[in-house]
């Protein structure tokens, strides 16, 4: 299993199994980043500029693990591992459930021997992140939500219904 700098698990053998697409790929297959950023790697550039800036990877040239400037970063609501939602306290400043997980630690090799890390990202709640880091859990076991994680979705849940109720500002602020 793949390792963080620290010697912490991360939860997977392969990150790149996690990717649904790169982030700078566009709906087209276009590679965004060479056509928003002029400022790439020589080789990578003519690479690109000879396929009319499609993607290598929507070729089938590459893989992702290829791509000197390859990102995944999820922005998924939901926990990858459990699938508990996000729901957050929009009026105070608790920790969210949910948490961005790096996948990816590993360094590949960018043009003449210069070192490029790819930057995988998925989201976990605290409870899984906390599982995968401390006890070697995987990313792909099938579990539940823990209890604890549900019983706080629930009191968010609770108080998001409690905002919506309607309460005339002499009843929400005169309550003696």
């Amino acid at each position: 299993m793949k390792k963080t700098p620290k010697g912490t698990p991360v939860g997977v053998d392969d990150p790149y199994l996690y990717v649904d697409k790169c982030d700078h790929l566009t709906g087209g297959g276009l590679c965004r980043l060479i056509l928003e950023h002029r400022d790439v790697e020589g080789s990578f550039q003519v690479e690109l500029e000879r396929g009319e800036y499609v993607c290598p990877v929507v070729e089938q040239k590459w893989k992702w693990e290829n791509c000197p400037y390859f990102r995944y970063r999820a922005n998924e609501k939901r926990c990858a591992r459990c699938g508990l939602e996000e729901r957050l306290n929009a009026h105070d400043d608790s920790r969210p459930l949910l948490e961005k997980h790096h996948l990816s630690y590993a360094r590949g090799r960018v043009g003449r021997g210069e070192q490029m890390d790819h930057e995988i990202i998925v989201i976990l709640c605290r409870w899984c992140h906390a599982k995968v880091h401390k006890s070697g859990a995987r990313i792909n076991d099938e579990v539940e939500p823990d209890r604890k994680a549900l019983e706080m979705m629930e009191e968010r849940k609770s108080a998001e219904m409690d905002e919506t109720k309607f309460e005339s500002a002499r009843e929400r602020y005169n309550r003696n």
